[in-house]
């Protein structure tokens, strides 16, 4: 792997932003500094001048692999990671086979790694599989989920009883959970007093804000009463924001870490129910399109900490499955490539600060799934050099044909996006002049934190032998 040396850039660093070379070895950043002499360099990149910041975290895809791999697969989702700024992303269990069982998690782990560009972490799928977390758990998932409360793609959703002896079972592993929080009964009369509507914001009424933040109520009961660690997914409402905001406080004035973090979207942050009229079944995501007051919510809490990470929630589907009536179509939007360019572009109008975007999407999600004792999520040295290169002041408009998704679309089509020059992941150059730069399967699978490592098996070995 060739050093390189970074010159000219600007780093964030105590509160400010600061001139900075960077030196990178061995895939790790070794030196931070100002004029560091360094007796060679296989690659030096000057950066003009533009910003190094920590790659993105995406704690939440769908790369569709396997079984449904003519929307996605693991090599076309990582190069759209790659292209955006994205050096680590987690998959969710909801393919074809579902990850619910050793074969599965065998199946998916095999092709990711030979086709990921980027490091990966699998999660492992509840449905009414209690019995086999533990060998999921064994095997390396980072976390469980998203667990679905209510109806989505690839129907694992569960009921009630069985949400709470998963729960259970996860605390009892010192797993993490990940919710999908959606009231499942709520939806289902809903759905049927509104059988005959026919208009394209049909599904924000069937999925309505009271729908979210019940099931968030209930859910964070429930973390309450078994004291499991759980992450909620793709938070959207004011109400929910309200419920999340209170247990927070509540916990912190115990001087208590909360039990639980949460994400918010792109799409649920910068599009909204006016959008339905330009999107329509393009539109349809779980959960749904929210109104200006909810968005209003939302801001102000990746701004003052309620929220802790964004997440894509990439869900891509082809352009011909989405162009069919709202009720047909299936919910999911693509985002992972739109990320960190809609995150930075929000940066440059004042919407959050840099250093709030960066934990956001960086440091938190790491913290928060067991990636930064793989030493991911941080520009400081000794930590992988997951790093982006980007100039704030060229913002151009998104447009899908420029992305890499298979899906071929995007629902943020014209909007403002801040596209980097450079990706690196673990100090490798994967994404330069608009390219990509990297061979299928350099991706590393990083386990979580139940897998045992080779040092540990031997550990527990030299362990039984001094207790016989």
């Amino acid at each position: 792997m060739p050093d390189i040396l970074i010159k000219n850039t600007r780093i964030y660093y105590n509160n400010s932003l600061q001139p900075a070379e960077i030196v990178i070895e061995d895939g790790k950043v070794t030196k931070i500094g100002k004029d560091l002499r360094v007796s060679s360099s296989d690659m030096i990149i000057d950066a003009g001048g533009a910003l190094t910041l920590p790659a993105g975290i995406d704690v939440h895809v769908h790369f569709r692999e396997p079984g449904m791999t003519s929307k996605e697969n693991w090599y076309t989702g990582s190069c759209a990671a790659a292209a955006g700024g994205i050096t680590t992303v987690i998959d969710q269990p909801n393919t074809v086979p579902p990850t619910t069982n050793r074969r599965a998690f065998e199946q998916k782990l095999k092709l990711a790694r030979g086709k990921s560009v980027v490091d990966f972490g699998i999660n492992g799928g509840v449905t009414g599989n209690i019995e086999k977390l533990e060998e999921l758990w064994k095997l390396g998932v980072t976390a469980f989920g998203e667990i679905f409360m209510a109806e989505s793609t690839g129907e694992l959703n569960i009921n009630e009883e069985t949400f709470e002896e998963a729960l259970a079972e996860i605390k009892r592993l010192s797993s993490l959970a990940t919710i999908h929080a959606e009231d499942e009964k709520m939806r289902l009369e809903l759905e049927g007093l509104l059988k005959g509507d026919v208009s394209c914001n049909y599904h924000s009424k069937v999925r309505p804000n009271a729908c979210e933040a019940v099931a968030v109520q209930k859910a964070l009961e429930l973390v309450s009463k078994l004291k499991v660690k759980a992450h909620l997914c793709h938070v959207s409402t004011l109400e929910a924001m309200g419920i999340i905001r209170k247990e927070k406080y509540l916990a912190r004035k115990e001087n208590k870490e909360p039990l639980f973090t949460c994400e918010v979207t792109p799409h649920h942050l910068f599009l909204s129910t006016r959008d339905w009229e330009r999107l329509r079944s393009f539109g349809k995501m779980n959960p749904p399109l929210r109104g200006s007051h909810s968005i209003k919510a939302l801001v102000n809490g990746i701004n003052d900490g309620t929220i802790d990470m964004i997440a894509s929630d990439h869900a891509p589907h082809l352009e011909s499955e989405k162009d069919v009536d709202i009720r047909a179509a299936p919910s999911g939007v693509p985002g992972v490539e739109t990320l960190m360019p809609l995150m930075l572009a929000a940066v440059r109008k004042n919407i959050l600060p840099l250093s709030r975007m960066i934990m956001l999407t960086s440091w938190n999600p790491a913290k928060a799934f067991g990636l930064d004792r793989k030493s991911k999520g941080r520009l400081e040295v000794g930590f992988d050099a997951d790093l982006i290169i980007v100039n704030p002041r060229e913002l151009r408009p998104i447009k899908a044909e420029f992305l890499h998704s298979k899906a071929g679309w995007t629902p943020f089509e014209g909007m403002d996006g801040v596209f980097p020059e450079y990706t690196l992941s673990r100090g490798e150059v994967i994404w330069i002049e608009e390219s990509i730069n990297a061979k299928p399967g350099r991706g590393n699978f990083l386990e979580g934190r139940g897998k045992r490592s080779e040092e540990d098996e031997e550990d527990l070995e030299e362990d039984d032998k001094t207790q016989d």
